[in-house]
């Protein structure tokens, strides 16, 4: 086993590349939204929120993307009672609410966006679009 392994990072360029195309998104559909990305440890590397998206939607787009990143895999899909365990054990940190998507390049998760303040259907539509104009990013979620 090595004791050193390449890695993929998200930089703060294509984070904002994906940004942009999320607000875009948004602004086509008239939802004004709260967008997060983060890198693969749940950290923020680029956040808006657009005018007229509720302001407590900064929490759940954080959480949404903090949760992709940390589980490797879309919010919204844990099973009934699981995600309430979860929630509490890590005291409100891991959400499972429609919305947010993990960055997949190469089968590497190199970090999430998570969008809040719409439907949780019109929330993944513009996380998708973050996630559409990063190169090699899996986008079939």
């Amino acid at each position: 086993m090595a004791d050193i392994v390449p890695h993929l990072k998200l930089t703060l360029e294509g984070a904002q590349k994906m940004l942009a195309a999320a607000v875009a998104k948004a602004q086509a559909m008239g939802v004004p939204q709260c967008i997060a990305i983060v890198d693969d440890g749940g950290h923020m590397l680029a956040f808006a929120r657009m005018d007229g998206a509720k302001v407590l939607s900064f929490d759940s787009s954080f959480r949404k993307a903090m949760t992709a990143a940390s589980s490797r895999a879309p919010t919204g899909g844990m099973p009934e009672g699981l995600d309430i365990r979860l929630g509490i054990a890590t005291q409100g940190k891991l959400l499972n609410v429609k919305g947010g998507l993990p960055i997949v390049v190469d089968g590497k998760t190199i970090g999430a966006v998570g969008v809040g303040s719409g439907t949780g259907d019109q929330d993944f539509e513009v996380a998708k679009a973050a996630l559409a104009v990063l190169p090699g990013a899996k986008t079939d979620f």
